[in-house]
């Protein structure tokens, strides 16, 4: 993949999904994105818009209905070896440990045991678990269990990142921490990132650009840059001004949308 390559593209991508009375429900619809190599791209929309159906026709997961979506060039056909995928809920298997969780996505690529686990010890160190490589998930904190996810995804060294609001479940202090984490970690990795969020705050926070969804069936309304200098404090910059005006017009832009999705939901009930 070289810089002229997006790392992403989807052309007129469209997803219909069959509904329970026999008919069909569209859940995006003519969705046209690039996302350039080691670009950091945050999606936002309505609840139940269809954002995360996006991740689905990238990671392979989902196959479009219409429309084409490639990555670094390549049809999506199946999953790329090239992406990792950081759902909403953990991956973790009970019954092994921390550093047996990381080395996890190695061993399922062949890797040795011995390397998968060298390699594993290294990135729990990196996602600063150091001291924990033998507690079980159920002893661990959610924040510490994100911690065990990102570096589950990272150890691969995907080209591409997924992110499915990997971070809402977490309470305020520990997601803030976690996005800087995740910062700091796509710095050394710079894969391309696309990662979707309620969040306008973590959006602007963390992104390039912010994609901003319209009601269902999903498609781009709004791209809106963000030119906010990195490396970021993502606790300082909530701070200053561009930052205040990026999120005004992130919401200008959303808050038709939500209305649109609260009146179609209220016309339902």
């Amino acid at each position: 993949m070289t810089q002229s390559t997006p790392a992403i593209r989807l052309d007129r991508a469209t997803k219909v999904f069959p509904s329970a009375d026999g008919g069909s429900f569209t859940a995006m619809r003519e969705v046209t994105l690039d996302v350039a190599p080691g670009e950091f791209v945050t999606v936002v929309g309505p609840t139940g818009c269809g954002k995360s159906t996006t991740l689905s026709l990238i990671s392979g997961l989902e196959p479009a209905s219409g429309g084409h979506v490639s990555v670094a060039g390549t049809p999506v056909t199946s999953i790329p070896a090239t992406v990792g995928y950081m759902f909403q809920q953990d991956a973790t298997l009970p019954w092994r440990t921390v550093v047996d969780n990381v080395a996890l996505g190695l061993r399922f690529r062949g890797v040795g045991k011995a390397e998968a686990r060298s390699r594993a010890n290294d990135w729990v160190q990196r996602v600063g678990l150091g001291g924990f490589e033998k507690y079980y998930p159920h002893q661990l904190s959610g924040g510490m269990r994100k911690r065990v996810a990102m570096a589950q995804t990272l150890i691969t060294e995907p080209d591409i990142l997924l992110m499915d609001e990997p971070f809402g479940a977490l309470d305020v202090q520990t997601r803030e921490l976690m996005q800087g984490e995740l910062l700091r970690l796509w710095a050394g990795s710079r894969a391309a990132v696309v990662f979707v969020t309620h969040d306008l705050t973590e959006a602007i926070a963390l992104a390039d650009r912010v994609v901003v969804m319209t009601a269902a069936p999903a498609t781009v309304k709004t791209i809106v840059p963000v030119t906010l200098p990195r490396p970021r404090d993502v606790d300082e910059i909530r701070l200053d001004p561009a930052f205040l005006a990026l999120y005004r017009q992130v919401w200008d832009s959303l808050r038709e949308e939500v209305e649109i999705a609260r009146t179609k939901g209220a016309s339902r009930g």
